[in-house]
């Protein structure tokens, strides 16, 4: 929108670098041109602004496929005015010479025809297409019909508008159509992810499973070695049992020769012993026998008395003295009976 001021009855209008203004005083075109700014009289002049940047209009209509569902088209078409005399010409792009207002909808009037010719292409192209491969191939499909069309509509050159690009941005089916087609691949990819589940389950239980193998192994190969370490300590046992064994038995051997040895030795000394005392007392009874009776009790006197205890006191108790006493006495009795008789 121009920006417009008063100033004593007069006015000045200043536009935007992107904005064409044409002023017309009495039928005459007097200023024309991008980014002009002048002064005029409100009452003797006719002003008009034409936008001449690039513009985006964003549609959204419904079309029906082939197969007869319904579909929503969204698109956006952006354009600009590439000759703004002939659009102010066909179009009404007179402004308010007090406010700069356009006084009518120039961009609204623009915005549908663009809209009712991309529509009507897209409608004719969608129409033969089915559901299926509207939804897959559309896009680049009803995006080329569209820029085709509107290149080629008579009516967009007539009126100076200039189509620069055309993006669709997406073909979509009714909701219930939409769920019903998502459905399948849904399950598609349900199944899918269950299947990776089920084999990275697999892979845990197969995993497990040769742990718990190789542990049982391990356990197997532990009691196998135990079973080795029983055995070699039993044999080691029964081989230390036979050499104690053994060795006891020689030593037994050596202890009962030598007990042999020494019970032969103790019984030749015995027997030497004995001879020699045989033969002393036979020369003593030999040396004895020649000699007097008489001399002998006088040597068997002299060592019996050699062999008695030696007596150095003798204590009589009063009972012991009473007794011999008594006896003495009864003994003199007897002697006196005797000499009587």
């Amino acid at each position: 929108m121009a920006d417009i001021t008063r100033r004593l009855g007069w006015r000045h209008l200043r536009s935007a670098p992107t904005a064409h203004v044409r002023h017309h005083r009495r039928g005459k075109l007097v200023h024309d041109g991008p980014g002009l700014s002048f002064w005029f009289r409100a009452l003797t002049a006719a002003l008009s602004e034409v936008p001449v940047d690039d513009r985006e209009l964003a549609m959204t209509f419904h079309a029906r496929t082939s197969d007869f569902q319904d579909v929503s088209v969204q698109s956006t078409v952006t354009y600009r005015i590439s000759d703004p005399g002939t659009a102010a010409t066909r179009l009404d792009f007179s402004v308010d010479p007090d406010t700069g207002a356009w006084r009518g909808s120039p961009l609204e009037q623009i915005a549908t025809l663009l809209t009712e010719t991309a529509q009507q292409h897209a409608l004719d192209v969608l129409a033969r297409t089915p559901l299926a491969a509207a939804l897959a191939d559309g896009v680049a499909t009803v995006r080329e019909r569209i820029s085709g069309g509107l290149g080629a509509e008579p009516r967009l050159a007539a009126t100076g508008i200039e189509v620069v690009a055309v993006r669709v941005i997406a073909l979509r089916p009714e909701p219930e159509v939409e769920r019903a087609l998502r459905t399948p691949a849904r399950e598609q990819i349900q199944q899918e992810a269950d299947r990776a589940t089920y084999e990275r389950r697999a892979v845990a239980v197969e995993r497990e499973r040769a742990i718990a193998e190789n542990e049982l192994a391990s356990k197997i190969e532990l009691a196998r070695r135990e079973e080795q370490l029983v055995e070699q300590k039993g044999t080691n046992a029964r081989r230390e049992a036979e050499e104690r064994a053994a060795a006891d038995a020689v030593r037994a051997e050596a202890e009962a020769a030598r007990t042999v040895r020494l019970a032969g030795a103790e019984a030749t000394a015995a027997r030497e012993v004995g001879e020699a005392r045989a033969a002393a007392q036979a020369a003593w009874l030999r040396v004895h026998g020649a000699v007097d009776p008489a001399t002998l009790h006088a040597l068997a006197v002299t060592r019996l008395a050699e062999n008695l205890p030696r007596v150095d006191s003798i204590t009589l108790s009063p009972d012991v003295l009473t007794g011999l006493l008594a006896k003495l006495g009864g003994g003199g009795a007897g002697a006196e009976a005797a000499e009587g008789a």
